[in-house]
């Protein structure tokens, strides 16, 4: 068991990434923490706990500070440490700028990029005052690439891989490791309420199927959850500043598409 007695945050643990995650480290010896805003992490907590209280859930939400601050003291109260934040907790409400108002901005923000900042900050204390720890941020495709109305998201999760870049630099010298996870579009409760049309358009952004791999589709959240525990083991000590994306080869197909756009403006643009 590779992470066995490792004490493990994760927000949003309560449903997709942040479930398939907390039950991955369960099955791998950790001790889990389920931070989430829905009372269903009490119940997938009572599930995971077993005989040895291997699993907590703390009510938390992540765009408060003091929620955070008791968070953090709450774990180590009951492990005595933190060794892994896995810093999930997102939502997905978005909009063209024109349609999108700033309240529903500020709360994409709040939660996506202001949560893993003080998810982050307070880990860090923790981890500093122990010698060290592993931090792993959950970015997403639109880390890297934009995409038609994905405005609040995309600055958000764009935030979060550069935050995740500049804490890296900032802390391994003292033995605090982080790391980024930029999966596509999976399979969660966040695309439960888009049109069955609007999903094979999602799933078609995706390259990967075939022979080998099969029919296009998208990722379920224990792909995530793989791409999570690869950072935070000790066989990957050496690990930092990635961004790691599991998103069935999505950023490269962008990438082309991007490309031949810009070939054809350069082809239609008036030479000087």
């Amino acid at each position: 068991m590779r992470f066995k007695d490792k004490v493990v945050i994760v927000t949003g643990g309560a449903s997709g990434i942040g479930e398939a995650t907390a039950r991955a480290f369960i099955r791998e010896g950790a001790k889990v923490v389920i931070a989430d805003f829905s009372d269903h992490g009490q119940q997938l907590a009572d599930e995971l706990a077993g005989a040895h209280e291997q699993a907590l859930f703390i009510k938390t939400d992540v765009a408060d500070t003091r929620a955070v601050q008791a968070l953090i003291a709450r774990t180590v109260e009951n492990y005595g440490r933190l060794d892994i934040m896995f810093a999930n907790a997102g939502i997905a409400a978005d909009a063209p700028i024109d349609e999108l108002d700033e309240a529903a901005w500020q709360k994409t923000i709040d939660i996506n990029l202001t949560g893993v900042y003080l998810c982050d900050k307070y880990a860090i204390d923790q981890m500093r005052s122990q010698g060290g720890g592993v931090i792993v941020n959950c970015g997403s495709i639109h880390s890297h690439v934009g995409k038609s109305g994905v405005t609040a998201y995309a600055a958000a999760k764009g935030g979060v891989k550069l935050l995740t870049q500049t804490l890296a630099i900032d802390y391994g010298p003292q033995n605090i490791r982080v790391n980024a996870v930029c999966p596509g579009y999976i399979d969660t409760p966040l695309l439960k309420n888009i049109p069955d049309d609007k999903k094979q358009a999602l799933v078609a952004l995706h390259p990967m199927g075939g022979v080998l791999a099969g029919p296009r589709r998208l990722q379920t959240p224990s792909c995530s959850s793989q791409a999570t525990k690869l950072p935070s083991s000790t066989v990957h000590r050496f690990w930092s500043t990635a961004a790691i994306p599991p998103n069935n080869a999505k950023t490269p197909k962008l990438g082309v598409q991007l490309r031949g756009l810009f070939k054809r403006v350069r082809r239609h643009s008036p030479r000087p």
